[in-house]
Parts: C-alpha cells; sequence; structure tokens
C-alpha cells in the first residue's frame, strides 16, 4: 500500500472517529422536508433517512409537482435536483425566490454533476447548499446542522 493511502486511511479514520465523538444537532420531530428529484431511488434513500429523525417527508419527481407541493405546504426545508423533467431545478429555484410564501424556505440544490459553474449559478438565484450526489448519510445530516437554530427550528442562513 502507498504512503498517501495510508495517510488518506488514516484520515479518513480520524474524521469518522470525529463526527462520532460530536453530538448531532436534529431539528424537531414534525419539520417538513420536500424531496424533488427525478430519481425514485435518490428520494427512496433521502426520505429513508429523515423519517428516521421523525422529520415529515414530501416527495416530487418533477418540478412542476415540486412547486406545487411547496407552495401548497410550505415545507422546512427543500432538497431540489438540478436535473428535472419540465422545468428544471433552476427555473423551480427561481419561482420559490420569488414568492413570499418560500422566499425564506432554505434549499438545498442536489445534482450528480458538480461542475463549478452549476454550483456558483445555484448560489447566485438563491440556493443555500449544494451537494453532490451520492452522498452519505453523514453529509445530509451534517448539512442541514446549518440551518438549525437553537429552538431546533430550521431556518435559512443570512446573506
Amino acid at each position: 500500500m502507498s504512503t498517501s493511502r495510508v495517510d488518506d486511511e488514516a484520515e479518513q479514520d480520524e474524521v469518522t472517529r470525529e463526527r462520532r465523538r460530536n453530538k448531532r444537532i436534529n431539528a424537531r420531530p414534525g419539520t417538513k422536508m420536500l424531496i424533488i428529484d427525478d430519481s425514485k431511488t435518490i428520494c427512496t434513500l433521502l426520505k429513508k433517512m429523515l423519517i428516521q429523525n421523525r422529520y415529515e417527508v414530501g416527495v416530487a419527481l418533477d418540478g412542476e409537482t415540486g412547486l406545487k407541493l411547496a407552495l401548497e405546504h410550505q415545507p422546512d426545508l427543500i432538497f431540489l435536483d438540478i436535473v428535472l423533467p419540465g422545468i428544471n431545478g433552476f427555473q423551480v429555484l427561481r419561482e420559490l425566490r420569488k414568492d413570499n410564501r418560500t422566499k425564506n424556505i432554505p434549499v438545498i440544490m442536489i445534482s450528480g454533476n458538480v461542475l463549478a459553474t452549476e454550483k456558483y449559478y445555484a448560489e447566485r438565484i438563491g440556493a443555500d447548499d449544494f451537494m453532490k450526489k451520492p452522498f452519505s448519510r453523514y453529509e445530509v445530516f451534517h448539512r442541514l446542522e446549518n440551518f438549525i437554530g437553537l429552538d431546533k427550528r430550521i431556518r435559512r442562513l443570512a446573506s
């Protein structure tokens, strides 16, 4: 085994130990999440993770349905894929930011394509975070923690 590989594995072991030492912060049970992604596998995986923490989770497999659900139910946080059938994630995000009912909902964009321009564009039009597929359980909850206040409610980060 090469020295750099040994170093990488040692570093990963340290990250894992650190993760286990730190107590995870969870939002209140019943916190509403919406997943907008055309991959049933991603939706199922992410929904399972979130339900295990007693969050309420809605799922939409296209942008139009996701936008409709967001406006009707006003979730506390939205996971939004960029590449969707019909209107894409950028268009959904634009519409969410225009509407007073949804403009302050935190949005984590998710994509299998992690081009810097995509991330920059998502942030420019109002995404609060960007998560690359595939993602781990740790990454999902680590990102969620960034939006959880002392009162255990999810809030959009100050710009």
